[in-house]
């Protein structure tokens, strides 16, 4: 299993564990990714807007899959099982599966998360490039705002296509380099104006648009949604800022005013992205 140090999940998790009431664990009790504010120049910034925005983008995009009673669904870096129980509320009848390599948050989400409205509930433990699936296992395929962490999303892709069944869908949101912004973001990146933080670990070279459809068509999949929601993201700045303050996470601070920065200056956009297997 490879060693991925993602150095925001440890001090999230030794946090929660240690102050079970504070103001980090309620925002990141279920979901630890961006959120989706309806009305963006008019968010409700506070920690329940937060909590309410990235529940609002769990449902984007597994409505962005079609997501369905009666069906297998796997969601990949499943974190704290937040899109598992998302799912294990509205739908019956399904086997919902949720996949990480880290076996401290498949803990917590063992924890968390219990199957009711007669679906089956499992957290296994594996990595989103070499998944412990068998062949057209499953009929959709989620990934909530974890891509940039697997060590190939070309691989990914390929191993999502493995374990869909034919007509299976794999919805995602990722961040997404602007049209013609590499050459900025590359500047940016290598200027003294960056902070210095490792807060959200190594993570891979953001993908163009058209880069993302090459990848999946190369994979065997066809396009079928592109949402660009770049504006419904940016109340989650000072949401999350305010929280890693309040938790006295520096470092979360900082790297959050560094994916700010470049999302006010177009260098990087968030994207629901949707694809059908053929």
């Amino acid at each position: 299993m490879p060693d991925v140090q993602l150095p925001y999940f440890d001090q999230i998790i030794e946090l929660v564990e240690r102050q079970p009431d504070s103001e980090l664990a309620t925002a990141f009790k279920r979901h630890v990714h961006w959120g989706c504010f309806a009305e963006p120049e008019a968010a409700d910034d506070s920690l329940q807007g937060y909590v309410q925005a990235a529940e609002e983008l769990t449902r984007r995009i597994c409505d962005a899959a079609g997501v369905r009673d009666g069906v297998r669904i796997l969601d990949v870096g499943c974190g704290f099982g937040g899109t598992v129980d998302h799912l294990n509320e509205r739908l019956h009848d399904c086997d919902l599966v949720g996949l990480n390599i880290d076996a401290r948050q498949l803990e917590r989400a063992r924890e968390l998360v219990g199957p009711r409205n007669d679906n089956t509930v499992r957290f296994v433990e594996g990595d989103a490039c070499h998944m412990p699936f068998e062949d057209a296992e499953f009929d959709i395929v989620l990934a909530v705002e974890c891509a940039f962490h697997f060590p190939s999303r070309k691989q990914f892709f390929r191993e999502a296509a493995r374990v869909l069944r034919p007509g299976g869908s794999i919805a995602l949101s990722d961040f997404i380099c602007g049209d013609g912004a590499l050459p900025a973001l590359v500047e940016y990146l290598q200027s003294d104006e960056r902070p210095q933080t490792d807060f959200y670990g190594a993570n891979a070279k953001p993908l163009t648009a058209t880069g993302y459809g090459r990848i999946a068509k190369g994979a065997g999949f066809m396009p079928k949604v592109d949402d660009d929601i770049t504006a419904n993201t940016l109340p989650t700045y000072p949401s999350m800022r305010r929280i890693y303050r309040e938790a006295g996470l520096t470092d979360g601070e900082k790297a959050t005013d560094e994916l700010e920065t470049i999302a006010r200056r177009g260098l990087v956009q968030y994207h629901i992205l949707a694809f059908s297997r053929t």
